[in-house]
């Protein structure tokens, strides 16, 4: 992770700088002057935040990990309107949980510039759904602003802000996955000194208040100050032609669309005029409408949702225009999946006439690959919760369970051979659904959940459980952090981001508030204890909450390597019995079969010694290795 203060200095010794787009975000909102920056971590956007934890305390910055997005947002919004520059980033899906206080801040308006980041998944890489949240702009009416590249994230944030401050409104930052992480030279400029000062908020109840009465009126101007902005946006920076105006032929395009379009075009020698809109919101119309008078055909390159193109059609058809458009709408471009420059070319080679180069399926590289899903770690606690879970039910002899699972890690456990995720929708979801199952099933109903989430969203459901008398089994797997996004804090936590103190909130203590009278605590590296627990709640009726604690496999081989503390282990051959329980049914990814044997991966193995317990190898077999 790049240090942004070694760029303090007056003097900038290394000019440009490599950076990752997120990381760039950081560095623009440092060298905005931010003094205030919160977020709940998820990818694509978590490096914002990895950036800005590790400098926020030197350079005066307030920072905030969030217990959920909304509560993000409405923190960063406080402190706007207390003077602040803020700034607050989120994962797309983030933005629904948000979206609430969203819509009503840009009636509101604000005072220090507000800057909002949504980091969307296009082809869903790390997420449940690639739902194009550029519409979220419409919705809104707010400025949306969008960089294709790194050094684009660090200068386009820094015009957000004062696009914010000037017309007294928040600015939606949209990324995808290939700007957030995609790296790139970026030049930096100076950070300066912020106040740093706790700020005086000054009362206005007309603006911040929205009750009816005042967002009738809010409303109106909030148009108003959009029509402002749009003038803006003909005028910015941000969206240029890229020709000399010498082809029949344009394409207006936007973000990580416009990085395909030009390594296809470049690579293939094709001439075409590219108008890049950086400010999408609102668009640039005067300018969209001068490029589609001066060519024949625009292509609209854009991915996801063809947000665009609507929207320039209907500036054709506004002004009379007859160019011909392609794009999503009639065919030329896919409606999913993000694109890549083999995609654009084969659209442009149907649209000019180039059938040389439009291809039916992709060339087989002549490599037969096997599938590779992806697996819980090495040592990861939730692979021993899942076990037993699994050996619990079918020794229950209970038919048909109903396994709700949740966002985070543990929804690995869909795959086999633990198999144990019926659905899965959004955060929080796994205890929500559980709700509804209970209620119209008699099956036993499951609900897997992390620490992080259910702080983020597990709490209301749990509530509705309980006061509603329904029947589930709970089980909250505790692995003391935030993993799968990069290990950030929790509220579980007794130490922030920094390693300063502060008040952890115990998960058991918040269930057993709620009124959950039957609540366990094990320990998954424990397998016979853990395996008696479950089976005692699976017979329980009412809400029974399972906490299943044990710190992350990743931060524990951290803290044990560093110690030398780590004990790798092997299979005795002469004790295996060649059941294969440990390979079929454990599938820790250190264990794999050679020649009829079952052998350790010494460079994998984490020496957990789970794998060694009797109810995993009933030979002993599973040894330390001296």
């Amino acid at each position: 992770m790049v240090d942004l203060i070694q760029f303090t200095e007056s003097k900038i010794e290394k000019n440009p700088v490599f950076l990752l787009g997120n990381e760039a975000i950081a560095r623009g909102a440092v060298e905005a002057g931010i003094e205030f920056a919160s977020s709940y971590p998820g990818t694509p956007s978590s490096e914002v935040g990895e950036t800005l934890s590790h400098v926020a305390d030197k350079l005066g910055i307030k920072f905030l990990y969030s217990v959920n997005e909304k509560v993000a947002l409405e923190s960063a919004f406080a402190a706007s309107i207390s003077g602040m520059r803020s700034l607050v980033f989120m994962k797309h899906v983030g933005l629904n949980v948000a979206s609430d206080p969203f819509i009503s801040i840009v009636y509101t308006g604000t005072a220090g510039g507000l800057v909002i980041m949504t980091a969307d998944d296009p082809s869903m890489f790390s997420s449940q759904n690639e739902q194009d949240n550029r519409h979220y702009a419409d919705l809104a009416h707010i400025p949306m602003i969008e960089p294709s590249n790194p050094q684009e994230a660090k200068d386009f944030v820094k015009a957000a802000f004062e696009l914010s401050e000037k017309y007294h409104i928040p600015v939606l930052f949209r990324t995808t996955t290939r700007v957030s992480h995609m790296r790139g030279p970026v030049n930096v400029g100076e950070i300066p000194k912020i106040k740093g000062t706790r700020r005086v908020f000054e009362r206005d109840p007309k603006r911040f208040v929205s009750l009816p009465v005042n967002a009738i009126g809010l409303k109106k101007m909030l148009m108003e100050k959009l029509g402002e902005i749009a003038v803006e946006s003909d005028m910015s920076f941000m969206n240029n032609v890229q020709s000399n105006m010498v082809s029949e032929i344009g394409a207006i395009t936007s973000g990580s669309g416009y990085n395909s379009l030009m390594d296809a075009v470049t690579s293939h020698s094709i001439e075409i005029d590219v108008l890049k809109i950086g400010f999408t919101n609102p668009l640039p119309q005067r300018m969209i409408a001068e490029f589609l008078r001066k060519h024949d055909k625009v292509v609209i390159v854009e991915e996801l949702d063809p947000y665009m193109e609507e929207k320039i059609r209907a500036i054709a058809q506004i002004n009379g225009i007859r160019t011909r458009i392609y794009g999503k709408l009639d065919g030329y471009f896919p409606m999913v999946y993000e694109l890549n420059p083999d995609a654009v070319l084969q659209s442009l080679a149907r649209i000019l006439n180039m059938p040389g180069y439009i291809q039916g399926k992709s060339p087989k590289t002549g490599w037969d690959l096997p599938p590779r899903p992806p697996v819980l770690c090495p040592g990861c606690p939730h692979r021993g919760t899942y076990y037993v879970v699994k050996r619990s039910v079918r020794m229950s002899n209970i038919k048909n369970p109903i396994y709700a699972s949740d966002i985070g890690c543990y929804s690995l456990g869909t795959y086999d051979p633990f198999d144990e995720a019926d659905t899965l929708i959004s955060m929080g979801s796994s205890i929500g659904v559980a709700n509804g199952f209970s209620m119209v099933t008699d099956q036993k109903v499951i609900a897997f959940i992390g620490d992080s989430t259910f702080y983020h969203s597990g709490i209301p459901p749990l509530i509705n459980a309980v006061h509603n008398n329904l029947d589930m089994l709970v089980i909250i797997m505790d692995n003391g952090t935030t993993a799968m996004t990069g290990q950030q804090p929790n509220p579980g936590n007794e130490l922030d981001y920094n390693g300063k103190p502060v008040t952890g909130i115990p998960i058991e203590d918040v269930v057993r508030g709620i009124g959950v009278s039957n609540v366990s605590l094990m320990d998954p590296y424990n397998l016979k204890e853990s395996f008696a627990t479950i089976n005692r709640s699976l017979h329980q009726t009412g809400v029974s909450v399972i906490i299943s604690r044990r710190e992350c496999a990743i931060i524990r081989d951290r803290k044990l390597r560093k110690n030398g503390e780590i004990e790798i282990y092997t299979v005795n051959q002469d004790k295996c019995g060649k059941c294969m329980n440990c390979v079929e049914n454990f599938s820790c990814p250190a264990l794999f079969i050679e020649n009829g044997e079952i052998q350790i991966n010494p460079s994998i193995c984490d020496g957990c010694g789970v794998c060694a317990e009797t109810l995993v190898c009933p030979f002993n077999a599973i040894e330390v290795k001296k």
